[in-house]
């Protein structure tokens, strides 16, 4: 009969309770908030069974394959862009399966339950997909999913089953035989979280968002994957992006803090792997194949055993995929060959203060976010500004033309924060004294990436003129300073105001403004754009002609190469103007518009 003497012996993987007929065995949760299983004596006929579908009594029977290690190794990302982008790291999961409900087989992930715990759950409608997609980062609870496995197996249906490699292990040692009709895959296993913690996370969250949980998306990737965003929306629409080590729970995670005690002594790293397939984050992927990396994030595939390879055949053609050196893969997934450290504080005492107090309090106890202060403070300020013009060039102009244009009288800026406008070497500046400068983001004005060219970017500000520079998502998670490339001209004239948000503008973009541009936050601005809100002293005798009028552009939109945007007119959100495109009227948000003049060729689009 299974007795949990030592704790770091159980993985939690539940399978002892499904294979107790007589269901003696029940889980009890901890106060660390993990599961483990009681047997009820009374019940129990001590048949053995549950000692025997063990993984963890079992490791040597287990760890076995078709190879020692893998056959092969891919780099792999899912063609359809929308999977890609919800995936939480190329796709491949969802590729894997596609297959499996194509052929009218089940496939089970973990999902989120209604209160944000996660449960292994598995099915044979493609509908599901979406919950089951993306990694959720704490323990999930699969009783029950071992029978229904077997019983699918045993009735001739054909199953992708995806978890932990320690639930993996122990579904092999359950059905206790191969099956032609099962093809098992797990994923490169840090170590999994307490949902308990997880919930107190989220309670902290909405303590302070004043509102319930409606979403969650770890590696959420509109920063970008490597930004390791989790983002969690809130019913009262409120959005909290939960970036890197700047979120409290996964800068615990990383630290070690509250994971599983059986995950500080894994038994399931190395090889052979006891999966068919492994999948996992490609970290390192910008360094073996630059093509299959745009920081939307590539999956690494492992080929354990022949029945994984031949499966791998049916799936290659939904994904854009590289065959790499299996070395490569090690450098970016430690976990793959070792277990995680224990953390260096008082466990219990940690979960007796989490008990007490609230997520927060514990947080700055136990793994405060750690902020720069003195010293080191002003050491990585003064590197932060200087980096920029030894990257494109430093001179002498460069650094002149820094300090007058940031340190002058009508001019709002932060050097302690960065926020400033960063001068390089090829541009020109025309600002009248009384114009306004406020910088409230920093300004990369007149990058130049091509050694030895000098192509000009200018700004000109008459006299009661302004020019804002605004914060957003970008630059709050540490994206980096606006990227405004060389040879652009911006004009701002007769008390003219144009504010800019975050984002990036390619070589040759032209600002004219004499009334009002607003650019918003997330806006990608291509090659040789026009952006205008006055057309000079001419005019045209027309009723409907407008010589100046305010331009809008909205958040998250796209500017293709060539386009013009005219006076008056407004671009909504998440909307694209395709390349040579003049834009003559308003744009409804959501939008493709293309032609000259612009019309609408699809809406409701969405673009990253």
């Amino acid at each position: 009969m299974i007795q949990i003497v030592d704790k770091a012996k159980c993985c939690g993987c539940c399978a002892c309770v499904d294979v107790c007929a007589h269901e003696a065995i029940t889980l009890k949760t901890d106060i660390e908030g993990f599961w483990y299983p009681e047997v009820d004596k009374e019940k129990c006929v001590d048949c053995g069974l549950c000692e025997k579908v063990c993984p963890e009594l079992h490791i040597p029977d287990l760890k076995k394959n078709d190879y020692a290690k893998p056959i092969r190794t891919i780099a792999a990302i899912n063609k359809d862009m929308r999977v890609r982008w919800d995936s939480t790291s190329g796709g491949a999961f969802s590729a894997l399966a596609g297959v499996m409900y194509e052929e009218g087989g089940y496939v089970s992930g973990a999902v989120y339950n209604a209160d944000f715990s996660v449960s292994n759950y598995i099915s044979n409608d493609k509908n599901d997909l979406a919950r089951l997609r993306s990694s959720k980062y704490l323990q999930s609870k699969a009783s029950g999913l071992y029978r229904e496995i077997r019983s699918l197996l045993r009735g001739g249906e054909k199953v992708l089953a995806c978890g932990t490699p320690c639930q993996m292990a122990a579904l092999r040692s359950f059905l206790g035989r191969e099956y032609d009709n099962l093809v098992i895959v797990d994923f490169i296993c840090r170590g999994v979280n307490s949902p308990k913690v997880y919930r107190k996370y989220l309670d902290s969250l909405e303590r302070k968002y004043g509102g319930k949980v409606v979403y969650v998306k770890a590696k959420n990737k509109e920063l970008g994957w490597r930004s390791l965003t989790r983002k969690v929306v809130f019913d009262n629409g409120a959005v909290y992006y939960g970036v890197r080590m700047d979120d409290d729970f996964r800068r615990g995670y990383h630290t070690n803090v509250f994971c599983r005690p059986s995950c500080y002594r894994c038994q399931y790293k190395g090889f052979p792997r006891m999966a068919d397939i492994t999948i996992a984050d490609y970290w390192g992927i910008e360094n073996v194949d630059k093509n299959l990396d745009n920081n939307i994030g590539t999956s690494m595939i492992l080929l354990n055993s022949k029945k994984g390879a031949a499966y791998f055949e049916k799936v290659k053609e939904r994904l854009e995929w590289q065959e790499t050196p299996f070395e490569s893969v090690l450098p970016g997934n430690i976990a793959l060959l070792k277990p995680i450290e224990p953390p260096q504080i008082d466990r219990r005492q940690f979960f007796s203060d989490l008990d007490s107090t609230t997520f927060d309090a514990v947080v700055q106890k136990y793994f405060p976010l750690r902020g720069q202060s003195g010293f080191s403070h002003w050491k990585q300020t003064v590197k932060s500004l200087i980096v920029p013009y030894y990257r494109s060039g430093l001179s002498f102009k460069a650094c002149r033309n820094f300090v007058r244009l940031n340190f002058r009288k009508n001019t709002r800026s932060d050097w302690k924060k960065g926020n400033v406008v960063y001068t390089m070497p090829g541009s020109v500046f025309d600002v009248h004294p009384t114009a306004r400068i406020r910088v409230d983001a920093p300004l990369l004005y007149g990058n130049n990436p091509v050694r030895g060219l000098r192509m000009p970017t200018c700004l000109r500000m008459e006299a009661g003129t302004t020019f804002e520079i605004h914060g957003g998502p970008l630059t709050r998670y540490g994206a980096g300073p606006y990227n405004l490339r060389y040879g652009a001209y911006i004009e701002i004239i007769n008390g003219g105001r144009l504010v800019l948000g975050q984002g990036a503008a390619n070589v040759g973009l032209t600002i004219m403004c004499a009334k009002e541009v607003t650019i918003g936050n997330g806006v990608r601005i291509g090659r040789n754009v026009s952006i205008r809100d006055w057309n000079g002293p001419h005019v045209i005798l027309n009723s409907h002609y407008r010589n100046h009028a305010p331009v809008h552009i909205g958040d998250h939109v796209w500017l293709c190469s060539g386009c013009t945007v005219m006076p008056g007119v407004t671009i909504g959100e998440g909307s694209v103007v395709a390349a040579n495109a003049t834009v003559t009227k308003d744009v409804p948000p959501h939008s493709l518009v293309g032609g000259s003049p612009a019309r609408v060729i699809r809406e409701n689009i969405e673009w990253y």
